[in-house]
């Protein structure tokens, strides 16, 4: 997809959602962290249904960090992966305490070595958290920037940096959320909508399902 036809793609997407935001439920920097490690393989939707109370329970990385493993696992129990986050996510609130004064550090390399945050997880706290221009590609990404031409790769790396690139710097850090919502729901992984997608004539996917199933 040349680069005029990829901006004007998002442009469409753009004009349906002038300010996007995280379907996420935070309430600071930390607990967004919290968050969005919490959703890796599991949606939004099952994330916000467990930490309120949690959060409640343990509004600081101080708190956080003495629930422990064993006090956060109870709160996300019916999350995927729970065991494995619980354990991140009291070991990254220790290293918070211990190593950043209790703050969420504002950049790549210190988020990243904290325990279980990827590329990924930092990529959407420092766009959202930091306002920085960053492009977390997610299976709704990879799976868009490949079925549009949009930027097509074989790892989301390369779909970021195609996206990066393509993007105009003025709509980069909301064209993170803008794709995240369409490939939720409307761009769909199995059954694309694409009768809804106000984005359809700048799309290069062959396939387009322009009405919807009988």
């Amino acid at each position: 997809m040349p680069a005029a036809q990829a901006e004007a793609f998002i442009r469409a997407l753009a004009t349906t959602n002038p300010a996007p935001q995280s379907e996420l439920l935070y309430h600071d920097t930390f607990t967004l962290l919290v968050a969005v490690v919490l959703s890796a393989q599991t949606t939004d939707a099952a994330v916000n249904r467990c930490t309120p109370a949690l959060f409640a329970a343990a509004p600081t990385p101080a708190a956080m960090a003495a629930l422990g493993a064993e006090g956060i696992g109870p709160y996300i129990r019916t999350i995927g992966l729970w065991q494995g986050k619980a354990k991140n996510v009291a070991a990254l609130a220790r290293d918070l305490v211990d190593k950043h004064g209790g703050q969420v550090p504002g950049d790549r390399e210190a988020l990243e070595a904290l325990p279980g945050v990827g590329r990924k997880t930092a990529n959407v706290v420092l766009n959202i958290a930091f306002g920085q221009n960053t492009m977390a590609v997610d299976t709704h990404i990879f799976r868009l920037g490949n079925r549009c031409g949009l930027a097509p790769g074989k790892t989301p790396r390369e779909v970021e940096e195609r996206l990066v690139k393509r993007c105009p710097p003025d709509l980069l850090r909301d064209a993170h959320h803008w794709l995240i919502l369409h490939g939720r729901y409307i761009c769909k992984a199995r059954a694309p909508e694409c009768w809804r997608c106000v984005a359809r004539a700048f799309c290069n996917y062959r396939d387009k399902v322009l009405a919807p199933p009988l």
